[in-house]
């Protein structure tokens, strides 16, 4: 039986590629797709709603969400009250939100699997950069995206720094209340990692950890381009999955590494 499937933001720039790989593959059926702008519009031959409320009412397996920031934890929300599975690409969410989200996860036992990016090259970077804050006591993350992106920092940045900081806090040469200056320049503190957010023309999505010791340094680097097929195998992987976990799980290293690393 294919597994059924509702898209929030289904006419997005990333839902849009996963919604194209869900009608490809037979392993699911698309029931349901949300996009405010788009609805009452065919894609894949459902109609699009204009609420996840209305979408929704179609019996469904995973929800999976590309929105935003603004929407998204209600929709993760809605979805577990009424037993349905979900999978979080949506940036913008905090560490704050999850929280929230576990402990509704858990006590309805539904499964949610959250990504910061479901690229498995950025998942491979993001595993990379944890190996190496085993053993260099100093880093920081820099987040790059275009000038238009509303959130910040990215959501690939934001779960690296979470993670980064469980492995270890890094050492500061110099406390940041002790310098000179505006020192919000030293970046934003998330889970005691320093992140840097640049917005510019020219940039699609980089994120980049460095660490540094004396006389050398080590940069993990991933960069995304103007498509949204990076993110398809991983996002559908996710919901393949997502129907036989209960409660959260954060994002896909700990589908393709589990405990390891």
């Amino acid at each position: 039986m294919s597994i059924r499937v509702c898209v929030a933001g289904a006419t997005g720039w990333t839902g849009s590629a996963v919604t194209r790989g869900i009608l490809g593959d037979d392993t699911f059926e698309l029931v349901g797709a949300v996009a405010r702008s788009m609805a009452g519009q065919d894609i894949g031959g459902v109609t699009i709603c204009a609420t996840l409320a209305e979408a929704l009412q179609t019996p469904t397996d995973v929800l999976i969400d590309y929105t935003g920031a603004g929407p998204v934890k209600d929709h993760v929300l809605y979805a577990i009250e009424r037993g349905v599975a979900v999978v979080v690409g949506s940036s913008g969410m905090t560490a704050a939100d999850f929280d929230d989200i576990a402990g509704k996860a858990e006590e309805k036992g539904v499964g949610v699997i959250g990504g910061g990016n479901f690229s498995v090259t950025a998942t491979l970077m993001q595993h990379l950069a944890l190996i190496a804050a085993r053993h260099v006591p100093q880093f920081e993350v820099l987040d790059f995206a275009w000038a238009e992106k509303e959130d910040v920092p990215s959501g690939t940045a934001r779960e690296l720094a979470e993670k980064l900081g469980d492995v270890q806090k890094p050492k500061q040469a110099r406390a940041i209340e002790s310098l000179h200056g505006p020192t919000e320049t030293r970046g934003a503190d998330i889970n005691g990692v320093q992140v840097h957010s640049v917005r510019l023309p020219g940039y699609k999505l980089r994120c980049e950890a460095v660490f540094g010791m004396d006389g050398e340094r080590l940069s993990v680097i991933h960069e995304a381009g103007q498509s949204a097929e990076p993110y398809v195998s991983g996002t559908l992987l996710a919901a393949k999955m997502a129907i036989d976990v209960k409660g959260l799980v954060r994002g896909l290293d700990a589908l393709l590494f589990g405990n390891d690393g």
